[in-house]
């Protein structure tokens, strides 16, 4: 199940080019959605954020206290960054709600050793390293631990319907996908696997010129 994290947030007037100004006193401007919510916009401090986007990612929930309001759940959804300096520009937090499905992306960790390549007989080819899911926000999952024991042979293989995240999650991605195999040592294999930069929701790079100019 998903960790939850916390966050002390503020209302915003901010807004446009003038939120260049909060980023100057350490703050960063964020907008809250969602399907029962009306969007509204919060300020959260810098460093605050930071910690809590490393951790929580895009698939734990956080808990947002906003002065003068009631808290409110969210889970990022994505993250401007400055193009060169990949500091935080803006965040989108979508607002959930305990009754509606959330489908979200959740990385796979793979564990322990395979014992085909253990003892020699082959090397481990990745495949994808993330499953899209659906469940309800009380129920997601922060990650996916793969066992390796299993693989014992050559060729044998660990594809997506061989996962069990229990019936109150829903794999969305492809059941056919391959998560890894173990190969023989004398094949040559060209890997494809996803690239993974960080826990982090999708992250939107943005040059400085055109920033502000998005900014709700």
């Amino acid at each position: 199940m998903a960790e939850q994290f916390s966050l002390e947030a503020q209302p915003r007037t901010v807004t446009g080019k003038n939120v260049a100004k909060l980023r100057r006193e350490g703050l960063v401007p964020v907008v809250v959605y969602g399907s029962k919510v009306e969007s509204f916009n919060l300020q959260i401090p810098y460093r605050s954020l930071q910690i809590a986007l490393a951790n929580a990612g895009g698939t734990n929930l956080i808990n947002l206290n906003v002065e003068g309001s009631k808290q409110q759940q969210v889970l990022a959804r994505s993250v401007q960054r400055d193009v060169i300096k990949g500091e935080i520009l803006h965040v989108d937090f979508l607002a959930v709600d305990a009754s509606t499905k959330i489908t979200t992306v959740v990385q796979i960790h793979l564990n322990g050793e395979a014992p085909a390549v253990k003892a020699g007989f082959g090397t481990l080819l990745n495949g994808i390293q993330s499953v899209e899911i659906e469940a309800l926000p009380a129920d997601l999952l922060s990650r996916i631990d793969v066992d390796l024991s299993i693989l014992k042979d050559v060729n044998d293989t660990i594809h997506v319907r061989d996962l069990n995240l229990g019936d109150k999650v829903t794999i969305l991605t492809d059941h056919d996908d391959m998560i890894v195999r173990v190969t023989a040592l004398h094949e040559v294999v060209e890997e494809t696997t996803d690239e993974v930069t960080s826990a982090e929701p999708e992250v939107v790079k943005k040059g400085k010129a055109d920033e502000d100019d998005d900014e709700e």
